[in-house]
């Protein structure tokens, strides 16, 4: 605390502005405080978590016991949903929908998401102020903007890298989809149903295309477990996101309705698939050349001025110094 003190003092100067500073951030921590020992006693005393943390055996220390330990602190962020989440049911929907699209389907994700927020909010700043001794010559308003700065980060960066997560495994998904396609065509036209040709493309793509391939295997566990086909195969599409996808779900979907061959259906769909793949690759090489235009001036045409006339350039240099 004395250490706290020392570094606003050296950057504020009012004693009365330190003053209210010092009162602020010893509420801040108070209530931080406050907020995980309620917590942490409310899971404590609740008796259905500690019955079944006995029948779970967790006296036990063998190699589960962080993967239990992870979970049960995920179960005690319960009391924390109410300070953490957001009041919408529009945002609570939009952000859980990235969640899920990007893998994470816990059902303590979203508090968990916005608990690294407020987490972050409150980190990065003391961090800044703490690192501030070291820079005696930094003005108090600089020190303040920082400190905004470096609380807008924590902020916003969750919201960035979980929109950077969802792209990258939106890609990972649309590029194994050509070959989950291809080789549902091969398993349905040998003979195999749906459940086997879902379970079967999901063992061989396990290796190259991973994303896919749990996707795939949940289907088929939901489809064991006792889902109709037309759920699980709906929750697929909602749970990648992908136009491909959702245009193979709800395919599949309507061949289960009306009774058609899948195999006729899943073949007119990849070569429909294939036109539109090869569309789009089409529309790619259309736009190298004007994407080429901005890296040939900035980098090779300058060169090659200077590799072209750069010697005519020297040579005149040198006839003008004779005269």
């Amino acid at each position: 605390m004395q250490f706290l003190i020392d570094v606003l003092s050296r950057y504020v100067s009012d004693p009365e502005i330190l003053r209210l500073t010092i009162i602020a951030l010893a509420a801040g921590t108070v209530c931080v405080f406050s907020l995980g020992i309620a917590y942490l006693f409310l899971s404590a005393a609740d008796p259905v978590r500690r019955r079944l943390g006995e029948m779970r055996g967790e006296s036990v220390d063998d190699g589960s016991s962080k993967v239990r330990r992870l979970v049960k602190f995920q179960t005690m962020m319960g009391p924390m949903a109410a300070f953490v989440l957001p009041k919408q049911e529009i945002e609570r929907s939009r952000v859980t929908q990235k969640l899920v699209f990007a893998g994470f389907r816990g059902p303590t994700a979203l508090q968990t998401f916005y608990a690294i927020k407020v987490v972050l909010c409150i980190f990065l700043p003391v961090m800044t102020f703490a690192v501030a001794q070291w820079l005696p010559r930094l003005s108090t308003s600089s020190l303040l903007v920082y400190a905004l700065v470096a609380s807008g980060v924590g902020l916003l960066g969750p919201s960035m890298v979980l929109d950077r997560l969802v792209e990258s495994r939106i890609r990972k998904l649309r590029n194994a989809f050509p070959d989950a396609l291809d080789l549902m065509v091969v398993c349905v036209e040998a003979g195999l149903g749906l459940t086997q040709t879902i379970q079967r493309v999901a063992d061989e793509l396990f290796v190259s295309h991973p994303v896919l391939a749990t996707e795939l295997a949940l289907v088929n566990a939901e489809m064991r477990a006792g889902v109709d086909s037309v759920s699980a195969l709906k929750n697929l599409s909602d749970r990648t996101g992908l136009d491909d996808i959702r245009g193979l779900v709800s395919l599949l979907v309507q061949t289960l309705r009306f009774g058609t061959g899948i195999a006729d259906s899943l073949r007119v769909y990849s070569e429909e698939f294939r036109d539109k793949r090869m569309q789009k690759a089409e529309e790619v090489a259309a736009k190298i050349g004007t994407k080429l235009i901005f890296p040939l001036i900035v980098f090779m045409f300058p060169g090659f001025f200077v590799v072209a006339i750069g010697p005519a350039v020297i040579a005149l240099m040198n006839v003008f110094r004779q005269f």
